[in-house]
């Protein structure tokens, strides 16, 4: 009688093993995408008004979940607060890129949320300019420092085609480790708003 109950338990302990399956990230069929295209900030720097113009793009995984990359640079002119040393008249250069991750859940809907965060770092610096009759011209040789960024951002997704979509939301750059004088990095950092174009397969 012990050996029968013995070997009941061996293959009750067996069978649930067998039974037992293994647990991961991705289950089931994995699906791939991708994406691509340009995105527009409008933002505030040193109390102006700024645009910041770039692109982004990356790896869709499930039709959710995104990995990639994206940088930006500012394109607008905003002269920097007196007391940058040897400049009479010091404008902002800015730029900043790094990793993206981003969710897109419901995305086969019409209009869906989509997040993402961007981590990576930038460059930020005053540079002389002047104003000449015949146009703007620009130093060749910007003092510039380099500064760490975190930025969220939320926005909706309006799916326009099946390989084009257009994104509306708002972000916020966390900046830190920018020391160059007469720069702080809260006139770096702050929110934007995000207008995404994206083309892809998704």
């Amino acid at each position: 009688m012990k050996q029968m109950i013995r070997c009941l338990l061996v293959l009750s302990m067996a069978g649930s093993a067998s039974a037992r399956e293994e647990q991961t990230l991705l289950s089931g069929p994995v699906t791939s995408g991708g994406f691509g295209g340009p995105v527009f900030k409008m933002t505030r720097m040193h109390d102006s008004f700024g645009v910041l113009i770039g692109g982004r793009g990356g790896w869709i995984i499930n039709h959710t979940l995104s990995l990639g990359g994206g940088g930006y640079g500012l394109v607008s002119r905003i002269r920097v607060p007196e007391g940058v040393p040897g400049m009479q008249d010091p404008v902002l250069q800015a730029g900043y890129g790094g990793f993206e991750i981003g969710y897109t859940p419901r995305s086969h809907r019409l209009v869906h949320p989509d997040v993402s965060l961007l981590i990576g770092g930038g460059s930020a610096g005053a540079r002389e300019s002047w104003e000449e009759d015949l146009g703007d011209d620009w130093s060749d040789d910007p003092a510039l420092d380099s500064f760490f960024i975190l930025e969220p951002c939320i926005a909706v997704e309006l799916n326009v085609t099946r390989f084009m979509r257009v994104t509306a939301g708002a972000s916020y750059r966390f900046v830190s480790g920018l020391e160059q004088e007469g720069l702080t990095e809260s006139a770096i950092g702050g929110p934007s708003a995000v207008l995404t174009f994206k083309f892809g397969r998704f």
